[in-house]
């Protein structure tokens, strides 16, 4: 037995050998002649196309294309050589989307076996990433067949340094792309407004201030308690209204009939009919101080907000509480009304702002950005936008749904108050006297303003409660602590050459908190 199982062995040891003599001679006609050096060369070449053409592909490693040595030349059978992988891991730019074939010299692992089919935001954003040469290349390149193994060519290896490797094991491949930081586009020009007019009258501070539609009068409210009605070309006086027993804080004048309407800390809101300079109605519910009031521009509707931390809906006719707006848990400051949805914003010291519906009368939106009590709202009378205003900041707001835009930097004090204009010029005015205007687009602040408060006042009584553009926007009026009005227009001298605008192209930090 032992016997037999080395005869058989020897003869496989024999036949193995005969058979590689044979491979060595190989000719047309069949018969074994040995081969010479160019032949050779001939058959080796055709077997390597025939054994190894499979794998002929596989791209090329990260080191491969840093080096320019050997490895992108070709041998003497006019064919890349690709070196082996000597015993340290490669990382390949995966290209195909079905397994490797096996091949000699690679490392397959479970996340090189299979790529995945990149997403289409990331075939975008690699075609973004691309230089334009390449790009056209690329587009002229026709693609492969179904399961059709595609080349690299030469072109392929000279990838850009910028190159995007695609991550498999990522459902949601994304190039990696430097992003550029937002910078502040260049603000529009504004020319500067300067003071030339200061109207005394009150007795004590101006807290409110309103323009009529016709633009011939502007109406104030004190903590004299009065109401007193003003000429808006000469700053005359024209008539006192007497009625309020305490602060009077908001006033406004409607567009739909002849009537004015004012609220104040004694918890009153009245209604006067300017025809008879009397009060007509009163729309009583509010249990504390009234902070302000506005007309809803198309229906019969006045909205009233007090430090009761609630707003409320009235029916001007019938001076009847349509809806009471709760959900502020401190006193609500300011509210605006307008004809798109939502109809009522709010601003409270609950550092909140509420978008309200006004048909059901609950909150669609409340935004908590702010650290601190948002005294002022202003709507932009052009775009379906708003800003808002606290001590952190003037923040921006798109409508309906309240996205913020921006935040607008610098007025660290008090803001008591906001206004804009058409051509995109914000006003916001502080508790300690200064007024800042602002690029609406950009939020570039573009001028600072600071008046003297008016003779036999305190420097500490340099304040502004309320600020208004009157109805054809070249004046901008302002109630301040000193117990005067006063009337700012714009500098008709100023050009861009004389006041240029400091910019810069600075990054800017759009915060959200």
């Amino acid at each position: 037995m032992v016997e037999e199982v080395q005869k058989h062995s020897v003869h496989t040891l024999v036949f193995r050998s005969l058979k590689r003599t044979h491979d060595m001679f190989v000719a047309d006609n069949g018969k074994p002649v040995p081969l010479d050096e160019e032949s050779h060369k001939r058959k080796m070449a055709i077997k390597l196309r025939n054994e190894y053409g499979p794998v002929l592909h596989m791209p090329t490693s990260k080191e491969n294309l840093k080096e320019k040595g050997p490895q992108n030349a070709s041998d003497s059978y006019g064919h890349k050589q690709y070196p082996a992988n000597q015993g340290q891991e490669v990382e390949y730019l995966v290209t195909g989307t079905h397994p490797y074939p096996p091949g000699p010299g690679v490392a397959l692992t479970a996340d090189t076996k299979i790529q995945r089919m990149p997403s289409e935001s990331a075939a975008q954003s690699l075609a973004v990433a691309l230089p334009t040469s390449q790009a056209r290349v690329d587009a002229n390149r026709s693609a492969p067949a179904g399961g059709e193994y595609r080349h690299p060519g030469a072109s392929d290896r000279s990838q850009p340094s910028g190159a995007v490797v695609m991550d498999s094991g990522n459902a949601k491949n994304s190039a990696l792309m430097a992003k550029k930081a937002p910078t502040m586009p260049k603000p529009q020009w504004h020319p500067p407004w300067k003071l030339y007019r200061v109207i005394s009258g009150h007795l004590g501070w101006v807290r409110c201030i309103a323009v009529e539609p016709g633009n011939q009068w502007f109406v104030t409210g004190s903590a004299d308690r009065t109401i007193k009605i003003w000429d808006l070309a000469s700053g005359k006086l024209k008539l006192s209204l007497t009625g309020h027993i305490s602060t009077v804080r908001g006033v406004i004048v409607s567009t739909r009939s002849p009537y004015l309407f004012s609220c104040g800390e004694d918890k009153q809101v009245k209604c006067w009919d300017l025809e008879y300079n009397k009060v007509i109605r009163h729309y009583h519910g509010h249990l504390s101080a009234v902070y302000g009031l506005d007309l809803h521009p198309t229906i019969d509707v006045l909205v009233t907000c007090s430090r009761d931390s609630t707003a409320r809906i009235w029916d001007v006719r019938t001076k009847a509480s349509v809806h009471t707006l709760s959900g502020h848990t401190n006193a609500v400051a300011t509210v605006r009304c307008q004809a798109a949805e939502p109809q009522i914003i709010t601003g409270s010291h609950d550092t909140t702002i509420r978008l309200w519906d006004l048909v059901a009368g609950k909150t669609r939106v409340t935004l908590t950005n702010h650290k601190k009590s948002v005294r002022a709202v202003v709507l932009h009378p052009r775009h379906y936008t708003f800003a808002s205003g606290s001590p952190d900041n003037i923040k921006q707001w798109k409508f309906p749904d309240g996205s913020f835009i921006q935040n607008l930097s610098g007025h660290n004090a008090i803001i008591n108050t906001l206004t804009v204009n058409s051509d995109g010029v914000l006003v916001s005015g502080a508790d300690n006297g200064t007024m800042h205007l602002w690029d609406w687009r950009t939020g570039y602040n573009f001028q600072r303003v600071h008046a003297a408060v008016q003779p036999g006042s305190l420097d500490s009584e340099s304040g502004i409660f309320a600020c208004a553009f009157d109805q054809s926007e070249s004046r901008l009026l302002t109630a301040e602590a000193d117990k005067t009005i006063k009337v700012y227009r714009e500098d008709d001298t100023a050009t861009e050459e004389t006041h240029p605008v400091s910019w810069k192209p600075e990054i800017i930090k759009r915060k959200r908190f």
